[in-house]
């Protein structure tokens, strides 16, 4: 019987950066642009075997949903975001900039946790457990069902599973758990494609419901391989200004809710709370009627935020007017006041333009055009605009407005916070009777907006 040849070695180059592989070696990752990050390693190619299975397939009519049922994780805005709760074996990616407060909100989910009696078990590779526990007495975290230990090995962080039997398991972060058997240093891409494996495969095996910690780059996206976000169930954005107590939890993929939901909380040295209902915060109470202010209404996900944009022109003597915009996106101010200037007559290339949102709000969603216009339009000709107005439409390059997704949700949002008028693209097929006591103005083009608001000059 001839012998089996030995598995032959196949040449291929990877990125150490972002697990990016090739046939060939480059100077630049085609996946993350890193330069000097591709490096050539050894993977062995062989034939794949029948193995004995772990149970039997069966009609998928006859597979038990029972296992799988939303248990609550005590946050309601973390519920929200989820779909339901936390799945059991269902494995979680946290990530977010460095203190955001990700420690934070999972304490608190690992401490609601342990008050139902279930327990839970915190694993922190990035601080000490005395560090974890001055955290939890601050904040009211202190169970007797909440397991803490400190480990950057993986065989011990499996031990510990194996020898405390959580319901729910926090691992904080994946970028400092590192398997000894393995070449690289804790945070590369070979470690963290082992640990994810290792902590999944647990997860799914025990019914374990694992929440995994993961940082990021200076560009917002998670470090490491891509891989890792494939092979979790829930991958979860944790978003918030240093500046602001406002936090704002983000789904980015989710396999067993909607990937349209926002969670907001309140970041505070007592811990974190949820905010149900945030608008207060974007929106400012003026006593009297203030020139170049503008309230629009924003979709989070599937919830309607308002939000107040502010806008400051002055004179200035300098070849190169300022463009300073805060919490809106630079480029869609600029194109307003283009049309602005070229369709409504408003000359503001001679005056420094400032713009801005209240607390810290940050308003990218195209259907801000049209608050942002009135905003201008108002601080251009110093006259306020009607109390109790909001507005809401995208801006063509042309002048006309378009319409927005989800307008019912936006008006019914605005009419429950006291505001009694709306402007609406035109053709929006909304009425006056859709929201009780909210009369709706619908317009075709930016120039009759403002026209009917009284804004422009002349």
């Amino acid at each position: 019987m001839p012998r089996s040849s030995p598995a032959r070695q196949r040449a291929a180059y990877r990125c150490s950066e972002c697990g990016w592989e090739t046939a060939k070696w480059v100077g630049r990752c085609g996946e993350c642009q890193a330069w000097g990050s591709v490096a050539e390693v050894a993977a062995p190619t062989t034939r794949a075997a029948a193995t004995p299975v772990s149970r039997p397939a069966v009609p998928i009519g006859q597979v038990s949903v029972e296992e799988s049922a939303f248990r609550s994780s005590g946050v309601p805005e973390l519920d929200r975001v989820l779909g339901g709760g936390l799945v059991p074996g269902a494995a979680i990616l946290l990530a977010g900039e460095p203190g955001v407060g990700k420690s934070t909100l999972l304490l608190e989910v690992a401490a609601q946790t342990s008050r139902y009696q279930r327990r839970a078990l915190y694993v922190t590779g990035e601080e000490s457990a005395s560090q974890v526990r001055l955290r939890a007495d601050r904040t009211g975290g202190v169970h007797d069902e909440l397991y803490l230990a400190a480990e950057t090995d993986l065989g011990a962080v499996l031990s510990h599973l194996e020898a405390v039997k959580p319901e729910l398991l926090v691992v904080d972060s994946i970028q400092t758990i590192a398997a000894a058997d393995l070449d690289g240093v804790p945070g590369g891409v070979t470690q963290v494609k082992e640990v994810a494996a290792a902590l999944i495969r647990m997860a799914k095996t025990r019914n374990i419901t694992t929440v995994i910690v993961g940082h990021v780059t200076k560009d917002g996206s998670i470090a490491g391989p891509r891989v890792l976000e494939h092979v979790v169930d829930v991958v979860l954005h944790f978003e918030g200004d240093r500046n602001s107590r406002f936090r704002m939890v983000r789904a980015m993929k989710n396999r067993f809710g909607p990937v349209d939901e926002v969670g907001c909380f309140d970041l505070s040295a007592e811990g974190i709370t949820a905010v149900t209902d945030p608008t207060g915060l974007f929106v400012e109470n003026h006593e009297q009627q203030v020139p170049g202010t503008c309230v629009a209404v924003t979709m989070e996900g599937r919830r309607p935020l308002l939000a107040e944009v502010q806008a400051l022109v002055t004179h200035t003597a300098a070849e190169r007017p300022r463009r300073t915009t805060s919490g809106l996106d630079s480029s869609r101010v600029a194109m307003v006041l283009a049309v602005l200037h070229q369709h409504c007559g408003v000359r503001l290339h001679q005056q420094d333009v400032f713009t801005s949102t209240v607390g810290g709000a940050r308003l990218t969603e195209p259907a801000t055009d049209l608050a942002i216009a009135v905003a201008l339009a108002s601080a251009s000709t110093g006259r306020p605009p009607p109390r109790g107005v909001v507005a809401m439409g995208e801006l063509g390059l042309a002048g006309e407005l378009r319409k927005v997704r989800d307008l019912p949700q936006r008006l019914a949002e605005a009419a429950r916070l006291g505001f009694r008028v709306a402007v609406v693209p035109g053709r929006s097929g909304a009425d006056e009777r859709r929201v009780e006591g909210m009369r709706i103005l619908e317009v075709g083009d930016v120039h009759s907006a403002l026209r009917l608001l009284s804004l422009l000059g002349g």
